[in-house]
């Protein structure tokens, strides 16, 4: 029997290079070797966006769009929609009896999220209680592993610390997960922070091959290099980083040692990544755009079903390791 991975994204919409490259490539190499569940994350977007969910919907199938542009498959793996499995907010209302609000507050991606949102002093309790419901989502499943970046470590912990808890309390229901380390690159966005669409930095996968050409001429370089012959420092340039992702080793060798030497300007260097960038792009895009609405709304229900069949199984077992009626 394979092992059980469970990875999702929060249903913001379009996906942008940053999720490609960090993320889905990863994803499409998991669902050969495990049992992997791909979540829709809903319930996780109202978190920071409560007030506007009049696209959630669109947001929801433009996101799985996306999953199946890049090769992940239904077939192979399980793709489903959080809040049409009731479970997980069942879920994480009984785990959060057990967590203390210290684990909370010392959060570090909420502290960064705060930072980036502007959000000091309006953090809402979902906001506040995510790590417990990205918890519940990863224990419901009895996940084996979790695929996350370093600074991602913490989410899982939480729900290490959770399983841990409530095995000792009740009874054995939950498997500890354990986190599937990426060596993933970061993708920065234009500005040279970290991608995101709430920053308004982002490349979308989806981009026409304009528009990804307009917003890499925008993309932060290297301040010292302001003249085209001047001596450049790739290693804090956006353009470089970009090139990287979609060059060999000895391309991006050559280029970094040009821009050292001073014999190629910003302006050369934007027009090469971005036409690599397109050509990278464009198998993506050509697929995506034969995808039909009514396939993805099919994808979302079959897979949610499956999902919810594993998800009722282990809400039981909670209920009764608990001495709640079960239905």
């Amino acid at each position: 029997m394979k092992l059980k991975v469970l990875s999702g994204m929060r249903a913001t919409g379009s996906l942008h290079i940053g999720h490609l490259f960090g993320t889905l490539f990863n994803w499409v190499s998991l669902q050969e070797e495990y049992d992997c569940f791909y979540e829709v994350a809903d319930l996780h977007a109202l978190t920071t966006e409560y007030k506007e969910t009049t696209h959630l919907s669109t947001n929801i199938k433009e996101m799985v769009k996306d999953y199946l542009a890049c090769g992940i498959s239904p077939t192979k793996g399980t793709i489903f929609l959080q809040s049409l499995i009731p479970e997980h907010a069942e879920l994480h209302l009984l785990l959060s009896m057990l967590v203390p609000t210290s684990w909370l507050e010392r959060n570090p991606t909420l502290k960064e999220q705060i930072r980036e949102l502007g959000l000091s002093g309006q953090i809402n309790y979902g906001l506040l209680g995510y790590p417990v419901l990205q918890a519940a989502d990863i224990l419901l499943y009895k996940t084996n592993k979790v695929p996350v970046g370093k600074d991602q470590l913490p989410h899982v912990e939480i729900a290490r610390e959770v399983a841990r808890k409530f095995n000792s309390v009740y009874k054995e229901v939950f498997v500890i997960p354990e986190p599937l380390l990426s060596s993933s690159p970061k993708v920065p966005g234009i500005d040279g922070k970290k991608m995101s669409k709430s920053l308004k930095n982002h490349i979308l996968l989806k981009d026409t091959e304009k528009t990804t050409k307009e917003k890499v001429s925008q993309a932060f370089t290297d301040p010292l290099k302001i003249h085209k012959y001047d001596k450049g420092h790739p290693q804090g340039c956006v353009v470089c980083a970009y090139h990287r992702l979609v060059s060999s080793e000895e391309e991006n060798e050559a280029l970094q040692s040009e821009c050292k030497k001073g014999t190629i300007g910003c302006v050369e260097c934007k027009e090469e990544t971005a036409k690599r960038l397109n050509e990278g792009l464009e198998k993506y895009r050509e697929k995506r755009v034969k995808i039909k609405e009514s396939e993805v709304e099919e994808i979302i229900i079959i897979g949610s079903a499956k999902a919810k069949e594993e998800a009722k199984k282990t809400i039981n077992e909670v209920k009764e390791g608990m001495r709640l009626w079960r239905s």
